[in-house]
């Protein structure tokens, strides 16, 4: 059934975001997807094929249809991929920003496992990220190092929350003088 595949890999993505570790990247699983979404565009463009760009929806209301139920799939697969990726680099980010070394950590070889392929190492264990993953996370690595080397005297890692209290102590790290806030 159309969206089956797609469902899977968006119930993988809801699944990850509460575990603490990243799982192996769905090779399988994602390549089906995106073949599933080759075929539906093929089916459509086979379909208008025959009106050469004139095609008339009121016309041909079973027509009409089909293509839509093949577009509406088509997006739905689609949006499907972007949120397992989306989840899965928001993990890889997060991993970062809290400094844990996300290219070291690998998984050992689970065999059975439903499509779930890495890279190999020599080790013999699977990596739990793709090729395309390991860049991104060396880049964006590379990329938070070099923020997190402007500002070596603070720490950037700190909670984004605003404190719940009336009045709070803070800790001057250079002295800027006299500072006028909105409140006085």
């Amino acid at each position: 059934m159309y969206g089956d595949l797609g469902l899977k890999l968006a119930q993988h993505a809801k699944r990850t975001q509460a575990l603490a570790h990243l799982p192996p990247y769905q090779t399988e699983l994602v390549r089906a997807v995106t073949r599933e979404v080759r075929d539906l565009d093929r089916d459509v463009s086979s379909i208008l094929a025959p009106f050469e760009g004139s095609f008339d929806p009121s016309s041909e209301p079973a027509t009409a249809c089909n293509v839509l139920v093949d577009h509406l799939c088509m997006r739905r697969n689609k949006r499907c991929l972007l949120a397992y990726h989306r989840v899965r680099s928001n993990k890889l980010e997060e991993m970062c920003w809290n400094g844990q070394d996300v290219l070291d950590k690998e998984t050992p070889a689970a065999g059975g496992q439903n499509g779930a392929i890495g890279t190999s190492s020599d080790t013999g264990n699977q990596s739990s990220l793709s090729p395309e993953e390991e860049e991104y996370v060396r880049n964006y690595s590379d990329m938070l190092a070099a923020y997190k080397g402007q500002w070596t005297d603070i720490d950037l890692t700190g909670s984004l929350e605003p404190p719940k209290d009336l009045f709070i102590d803070v800790r001057v790290i250079k002295d800027a003088g006299e500072i006028q806030t909105e409140y006085g």
